[in-house]
């Protein structure tokens, strides 16, 4: 059994404009794939290319328009409930209860999966301390903190429960490079000690190169390709991760894409 199947996964978002006219924006075409367990793949892709989407719909949080996904064998859509105990999500968009502070937020998210008060009293610091987080500020509320500090803590509060399928979107934004490295350690970790299978969406090529056995790239949400790094420098000639997407794509990393079809 594959970790992640995806085929022919569709999401549109449709807009209306004035006058009665309605737009819709393809954030997922089509989009087929697999993951084995305990592998790690990254999707490269602009700004509103669909990596978010993606990252939502496996997640459940979004359902999708057509096509199906599932993972560990459970339908993202029928099986909604099973595919949330087996999966966490980490996001640049992480929500959290703003006037608590990190331990109790990391507190109520143990208690909501399970874990007991006596477990969490130790693995909370420790997974605090791993990505990073100043243990003396982890009393102070959340709406006190900079963006980094509680990207941080949606790391740890994804880590805390040694997910079987860890969905990682832009983790390490906001970090400082220091604290980048620890979080990437702390996933090549995750991964060997719990065989635990990872989606990382990143603008990091670095990121992508390093912790990811395939690479994918993401365009207008059309997977064009995913392979091994290698292979995916020889598929474009190219000597690097940034010119091949940017060969695939005609356009660089760093820039934001929007299609709108009607």
């Amino acid at each position: 059994m594959e970790a992640v199947e995806v085929c022919e996964l569709t999401k549109r978002f449709r807009r209306r404009r004035g006058a009665g006219r309605a737009t819709a924006r393809i954030a997922l075409d089509a989009v087929s794939f697999t993951i084995a367990r305990g592998e790690c793949i990254a999707v490269l892709g602009q700004n509103g290319s669909g990596k978010s989407t993606l990252v939502r719909a496996l997640s459940t949080l979004l359902l999708p328009d057509g096509g199906r996904a599932s993972v560990f064998g459970h339908d993202v859509v029928a099986e909604a409930g099973a595919v949330r105990r087996l999966v966490n999500r980490v996001s640049v968009e992480a929500s959290f209860f703003k006037r608590m502070s990190a331990t109790e937020n990391l507190s109520y998210a143990a208690r909501f999966y399970g874990l007991t008060p006596r477990v969490t009293r130790t693995r909370i610091p420790d997974v605090l301390e791993r990505v990073g987080f100043a243990p003396k500020r982890a009393s102070e509320p959340l709406e006190d903190l900079s963006r980094g500090m509680q990207q941080k803590v949606a790391l740890a509060r994804a880590l805390l429960t040694s997910p079987v399928l860890l969905l990682l979107d832009e983790p390490t934004t906001g970090l400082d490079p220091r604290s980048k490295r620890e979080v990437q350690g702390f996933i090549r970790e995750l991964r060997a000690s719990h065989d635990t299978t990872v989606l990382l969406c990143t603008h990091d090529l670095d990121e992508a190169a390093s912790l990811a056995e395939r690479v994918g790239i993401l365009h207008a949400g059309r997977l064009l390709a995913l392979e091994p790094p290698v292979a995916l420098l020889d598929r474009y000639g190219a000597p690097s991760l940034e010119q091949a997407f940017f060969t695939a794509t005609g356009s660089a990393l760093g820039e934001e894409t929007e299609e709108l079809n009607a």
